[in-house]
């Protein structure tokens, strides 16, 4: 069953226990110099946990996908974009995130953003969520990404890169995936 929208507390819950949220959302792969630009995201009840991540989140009541992924740009790195920049959507999944106080079930749409140049990300426009969860971010070199040694998520934002150039196969269904720090069953 589903639980509306609440203010997390990142205190472990029984893994039976854990509250379910349900959203729409958007993510970016932002790519410059041959790198993509990931956030380190944690799960703060799970101590040592750390992952990387495109950016993205939840698509806002009146947004379209991609506003809701320009303006996750912005929040989340300080660089404003225009959501005519993106490409995509490239991608759609249906995914579920096991965290240790609740589990994220959404359905995703990955867009693109080429970049120029890489440039260094502002903190400054996290939420309070994101200020709690969120480490750092890093330009990765594409061709090095098979030896990061922390999970990426998406685990296939190879795949994802590769449909940059691929239009006719626009927007590729990438079924039902889970990315968990705690399974969820």
């Amino acid at each position: 069953m589903s639980e509306p929208f609440r203010t997390r507390d990142f205190r472990p819950v029984e893994p039976s226990l854990r509250p379910r949220r349900l959203r729409q959302a958007a993510r970016v792969v932002i790519l410059a110099q041959d790198s993509i630009l990931m956030l380190a995201d944690t799960d703060p009840g799970i101590p040592g946990s750390r992952w990387w991540t495109t950016p993205g989140g939840g698509i806002d009541p009146g947004e379209s996908p991609s506003e809701a992924a320009a303006r996750e740009i912005f929040e989340e790195t300080g660089r404003a974009t225009d959501a005519d920049e993106l490409l995509g959507p490239v991608a759609i999944r249906s995914v579920v995130h096991g965290f240790s106080d609740q589990i994220l079930a959404q359905r995703e749409e990955f867009f693109i953003l080429r970049l120029a140049q890489t440039f260094a990300p502002s903190q400054e426009g996290f939420t309070a969520e994101e200020q709690i969860t969120l480490d750092g971010w890093g330009w990765l070199a594409v061709s090095e990404l098979d030896g990061v040694t922390e999970p990426i998520w998406p685990a296939n934002v190879r795949d994802l890169i590769e449909l940059a150039d691929r239009p006719e196969q626009w927007p590729l269904e990438l079924g039902d995936i889970e990315e968990s720090t705690l399974p969820v069953n």
